[in-house]
């Protein structure tokens, strides 16, 4: 799921290229990504675009006459640009936007179709779309903590969670959480101040970071490859492959369709989190530190 580097990036070009631009045309071609009908999606057509802006994961398009179309890509959402009259929909594009200086398209790829556009009048129906999460570019370190502090929660929850923090999804959680030195099953009722202030810290280096270098290439050339798994990132994605700072090999947590990736060495002092599924089938088989996990490979285990 893009979250919000990536989304920043996309605002960062389409800004370039639709401000100030009429919407000539919608055209969608699966009806399922229409979740609004009143006003309906043909009061947008002709409207100019004033404004881009992020609510949560959510790319807004403000219009004339206080419009707001709403893009929620979902996990497999994506745009591309088309310059002129180039744009060709496939199979799995959604939705196309005409502008005179080209067209935008939303595809998805998979079968599960997730993704959601709906058209808002007035500045209270923008707002019964935001989550709520605080954001943390701009957040103090009092208020950061209260939020993390609010429930008790694993790391990873807390982080992800949209009505605790906007923008950050799987994959920045987890570098996030590697950058913190912290493992993403501890629980916020556990952390100490100097903890908090190094998740802090780590929240805003690393989605700093990765902010700067998306939206600087977006500046270049329209976002077309975004992805959750990129080769810079330090664990995400990384499973099997040596800690950039350490040299242990990546270790993860799977559960449901997601998974967390973690080193052993630098966030949970060597020892191993269960993963659930593989936990109920090896029992008590099931290694609890990188020797043991070393050993039983060797031994074929």
């Amino acid at each position: 799921m893009p979250e919000l580097p990536d989304i920043l990036a996309y605002l960062e070009a389409l800004d370039q290229r639709v401000r100030n631009q009429p919407l000539e045309d919608i055209r969608v071609t699966s009806p399922f990504v229409l979740r609004s009908f009143d006003p309906p999606l043909s009061s947008a057509k002709g409207k100019v675009i004033t404004n881009l802006r992020r609510v949560g994961k959510r790319i807004v398009f403000c219009l004339e006459d206080d419009l707001f179309l709403i893009v929620h890509l979902m996990i497999a959402g994506r745009f591309h640009w088309k310059e002129g009259d180039r744009a060709k929909p496939n199979r799995q594009t959604l939705a196309s936007f005409v502008f005179p200086t080209g067209t935008l398209l939303l595809t998805e790829a998979g079968s599960k179709k997730r993704a959601s556009i709906y058209l808002a009048k007035g500045a209270a129906s923008l707002a019964s779309h935001d989550p709520g999460g605080l954001e943390v570019l701009d957040a103090s370190l009092e208020s950061f903590k209260e939020r993390l502090m609010k429930e008790n929660h694993t790391l990873k929850r807390s982080l992800t969670d949209p009505h605790f923090f906007s923008g950050i999804g799987n994959a920045y959680s987890d570098e996030i959480l590697h950058a913190a030195g912290l493992s993403p099953l501890k629980l916020t009722s556990k952390l100490e101040d100097q903890e908090v202030d190094r998740l802090y810290q780590a929240v805003r280096t690393t989605l700093g970071f990765w902010t700067e270098k998306l939206s600087t290439e977006a500046r270049e050339s329209f976002p077309e490859k975004v992805t959750a798994f990129r080769t810079e990132m330090s664990v995400h994605g990384k499973y099997g492959k040596p800690c950039p700072k350490c040299g242990t090999p990546v270790q993860r947590i799977v559960y449901a369709a997601n998974e967390s990736n973690y080193c052993p060495t630098c966030q949970t002092g060597g020892r191993l989190l269960a993963d659930r599924a593989l936990s109920q089938l090896l029992k008590q088989d099931w290694p609890r530190t990188l020797e043991e996990l070393e050993q039983k490979l060797r031994s074929g285990g």
